[in-house]
């Protein structure tokens, strides 16, 4: 269940409204790096939450602090829209709709919403349910988490960056802020869980024994020229030699070389309808063909 307070999270003002800033700040709502991704991602990671009920708990509550935060971006974008033309027949006479749409405004804030935001990308691309990261591994989950808090933080900044408008600066201030927070909170479960050594590999649920141990601490160099060089350089790296990050074994550098055999196909299957060629050419073909009529 949830609860609504009337007032926001944080103030919102608009020094001057500027559509075109109102159309960047929709990759802060709906873009992949937006608040709609971190909300969605932190409050299903919550509803699939098993293990010790305070990682829900948590999870649940970062989860709905995010909905204040879409709440106070629709909000500028709402002000930053306020003065931008909507009728577009007695507007395009004196060309304020063009100059607005080749300034940066978004035309569906005109069109498709009446001067409001959206749940989309500065773009007009609608959110993608697909970037919603919950794995039901809450290490991998937090993982996931500081790297979208990293690069919302990022975007906030940029934001920041692209306006002189006081209101907007001080309300991004607060936004960057909260990602601060949140960074750390997620790598305070990841330490809380054992850090590099307690956590990693991913999943350590799975027994090491069963890895391929040729391989699972090899850095594997793929470059075909100066192989020597590529090597000696990738030795002295932290990657390429002493002990792991997780300190279950040892890195080390190997040539990357084919492990298997070349890869040989059976025939299309007849009612596949591939070429006649196909279904006749090449070594044993013909035989294995002859063998799925039969089976037919």
């Amino acid at each position: 269940m949830f609860y609504h307070d009337s007032k926001l999270q944080y103030k919102v003002k608009v020094d001057k409204p500027n559509p075109a800033f109102a159309n960047m700040l929709q990759q802060a709502i709906g873009g992949i790096e937006g608040e709609i991704r971190v909300c969605l991602q932190y409050l299903f990671q919550a509803w699939g939450q098993r293990g010790p009920v305070k990682y829900r708990d948590m999870l649940m509550e970062t989860g709905t602090e995010e909905i204040a935060h879409i709440e106070m971006l629709a909000t500028a974008v709402a002000l930053n829209l306020e003065g931008a033309p909507v009728s577009m027949q007695e507007e395009m006479a004196k060309d304020k709709v063009v100059g607005a749409v080749m300034g940066g405004m978004n035309p569906r804030h005109v069109l498709s919403s009446g001067m409001a935001a959206m749940a989309m990308d500065s773009n007009g691309v609608p959110f993608n349910g697909s970037w919603v990261v919950g794995t039901g591994n809450l290490a991998a989950d937090m993982y996931a988490n500081v790297m979208a808090e990293s690069s919302g933080r990022l975007l906030a900044t940029r934001l920041w960056e692209a306006t002189d408008d006081a209101g907007m600066k001080d309300m991004l201030a607060f936004l960057i802020a909260r990602d601060t927070m949140h960074q750390n909170q997620w790598l305070a479960v990841l330490e809380e869980l054992g850090g590099l050594n307690g956590v990693h590999p991913i999943p350590n649920s799975f027994p090491q024994t069963m890895e391929n141990h040729d391989f699972n601490y090899a850095f594997v160099s793929t470059k075909v020229n100066d192989m020597e060089g590529t090597a000696e350089e990738m030795l002295k790296s932290r990657w390429g030699s002493g002990k792991s990050m997780d300190g279950k074994g040892e890195f080390k550098v190997v040539t990357g070389a084919p492990q298997g055999t070349k890869p040989e196909l059976g025939a299309p299957h007849p009612q596949a309808h591939a070429q006649k060629e196909q279904m006749t050419g090449g070594k044993g073909l013909s035989g294995i063909v002859d063998a799925a009529k039969k089976a037919l």
